[in-house]
């Protein structure tokens, strides 16, 4: 393939993420096709025109059904608000387009597998935006939970916290409405912290979970609006390998800004991280004198890829934004012939059936079985 035909819908953070990526990946990764980046669709036309100016795609549309079977375009980049995803995703795949699509999948599970479904039964790859898990310190927690570093798994305890909605006073919004955003906190940020567990851990068995509603309406017009889902949770898990482990997460966290951190509880010794310090990864092992143990801050650099196709200095760190470049160069591959990209539909689906089974618990009160 000479090149590959990206279309863009959404023009926000998330939609200039994507953009970057494409327009970055074949700079910094160097083995993958080159993305065109071909169209771009936002409302109303003349903002869609502007931006696909500043993007850098060569044409725009304020109509995503015509981007979706546009014979330029080969891959669909759906970055719009959650309750569009399911429509355009489903519309792309019947289109024999491939799919990024940001997370969540859906509002419900229900959606997501049909979702995954749907690209399986069409042969069409596709990714799902769990970026944190590309983060070169994550890969590498997971090599040395496998190579035995911390010798059996025993429990995970991890929390995702910000503080986006921690202002009572802040203007109600799309993402306090079930039928836009879906779940709150855990369709947000909770859902994140799941495929690190998953990718540290394996799947969960079961949990018990308890939800809260802390601002139960927010200014909207001239009155005020209900905020229907959640603004925090908190789950006690069982992994389908005997580990335990506990999850939190809060959209309402005054002070944190993005502090998706976890620890690795092991028999002979634990990792720790914190997305707030993204290029650092505690190690703790149970070797030598008690007197000369104490953790190793390892700091991401060439050694740990693909940092190296960054920067060939460590300690000079990743961001955001270089995540989704992996991202992409990931499903470029995957269109191209290499292996399928991770996590896919089908991946994203079993991650979110973890904070839907929350959602289920808390509101029944009783241990789910996933």
């Amino acid at each position: 393939m000479k090149s590959i035909g990206i279309g863009l819908i959404g023009t926000g953070f998330m939609g200039k993420a994507h953009a970057l990526a494409f327009g970055a990946v074949k700079a910094v990764m160097g083995d993958v096709t080159a993305p065109k980046l071909a169209l771009l669709c936002d409302t109303p036309l003349d903002k869609a025109q502007d931006m696909a100016t500043q993007f850098g795609f060569a044409r725009a549309t304020d109509d995503w059904q015509a981007l979706v079977t546009d014979p330029s375009v080969d891959i669909v980049s759906i970055t719009t608000p959650n309750h569009l995803h399911f429509e355009m995703a489903m519309a792309a795949i019947a289109a024999g387009k491939h799919v990024y699509c940001e997370k969540p999948l859906a509002l419900t599970l229900d959606s997501a597998r049909q979702m995954a479904s749907a690209a399986a039964a069409a042969g069409v790859q596709t990714m799902v935006g769990y970026n944190y898990i590309k983060n070169p310190a994550f890969t590498h927690a997971q090599s040395l939970i496998w190579d035995g570093a911390i010798g059996d798994v025993v429990h995970f305890r991890g929390w995702v916290d910000e503080d986006y909605q921690a202002d009572p006073d802040l203007e109600w919004s799309w993402r306090a409405k079930i039928s836009d955003a879906g779940l709150g906190a855990l369709g947000d940020l909770g859902c994140h912290l799941v495929s690190m567990a998953y990718g540290l851990v394996g799947p969960v068995m079961s949990l018990i979970a308890d939800t809260q509603i802390i601002h139960k309406t927010r200014p909207h017009g001239t009155g005020r609006a209900v905020v229907e889902n959640e603004d925090t949770a908190s789950a006690l898990l069982r992994f389908t390998n005997g580990a335990q482990g506990t999850i939190a997460t809060s959209r309402s966290a005054w002070g944190r800004k993005n502090r998706l951190a976890w620890e690795v509880h092991g028999t002979t010794g634990m990792l720790c991280f914190d997305q707030e310090r993204m290029n650092e990864l505690q190690l703790y092992r149970n070797i030598g004198p008690t007197a000369q143990q104490g953790f190793t801050t390892i700091l991401t650099g060439p050694e740990h890829p693909p940092y190296g196709k960054f920067c060939p200095a460590p300690g000079h760190q990743l961001g955001f934004n270089d995540l989704k470049i992996v991202e992409a160069a990931a499903l470029l591959r995957a269109v191209a012939g290499g292996p399928a990209a991770y996590p896919n539909f089908t991946d994203a689906a079993a991650f979110e059936h973890v904070i839907h089974a929350i959602a289920q618990s808390a509101q029944t009160g009783s241990r789910v079985t996933l």
